[in-house]
């Protein structure tokens, strides 16, 4: 069981590492100076699917394999230590946190409401842009020198957070479908739609078990 149990882990969490690459090199719009890119959504649906300890554990690997490895699976291409020097490194950064986040808040069961779902992504979200938009804030103003600190924040980094709301959304609605059918225990528990906060329902001869 343990063995059975290790193995998902690993393929869960490769299958999330390369989700991460494949979407940031190939499914990016290059853009001055934050490339458009579905990292964010990406990073949260590892969270509310695979859950804090495999999406964490996927977004970890995949800044390893960028940073230390310096292989080139940033956006543009870049890798190495010298991707610190991006004012998009704070994103990268809130990587892992923010997928750990989605999946303590979905909670251990993938059996949880939409609503639930929905206040995990949400707090992903907003744990990536509040990363990502500090490092970006300090980057442009002691590094790049440069003063117009507010213009900053608005022009890179504030105007994409609806593109991100919305896909944020749409990450929690299809992780509320695809979870439960890809991590439920079926002979055991049965997930009810709308049920609480997702509390697993054990059922005996059809009928749920208190």
């Amino acid at each position: 069981m343990k063995h059975k149990n290790r193995t998902k882990d690993i393929v869960y969490t490769a299958i999330f590492v390369a989700l991460m690459i494949i979407f940031t090199l190939f499914v990016s719009i290059p853009f001055y100076p934050v490339p458009l890119t579905f990292q964010t959504v990406i990073c949260i649906m590892s969270g509310l699917i695979a859950g804090a300890k495999r999406g964490a554990a996927a977004m970890a690997i995949y800044v390893f394999i960028g940073l230390v490895l310096g292989m080139p699976v940033f956006s543009g291409g870049k890798g190495g230590f010298s991707a610190a020097l991006s004012p998009t490194f704070g994103y990268i950064v809130g990587f892992t946190p923010a997928a750990a986040i989605a999946g303590l808040i979905r909670g251990k069961t993938p059996c949880a409401s939409l609503p639930r779902y929905i206040a995990a992504a949400a707090a992903a979200f907003l744990m990536c842009y509040t990363a990502g938009t500090s490092y970006f804030l300090i980057f442009w103003k002691y590094y790049m020198g440069n003063s117009d600190v507010w213009y900053a924040a608005l022009a890179f980094n504030i105007a994409y957070m609806p593109k991100d709301a919305i896909l944020s959304l749409a990450a929690a609605c299809a992780a509320n479908k695809l979870a439960p059918k890809l991590f439920a225990d079926k002979d055991r528990v049965s997930c009810r739609a709308g049920y609480g906060f997702g509390i697993p329902i054990q059922k005996r001869n059809g009928c749920p078990v208190k």
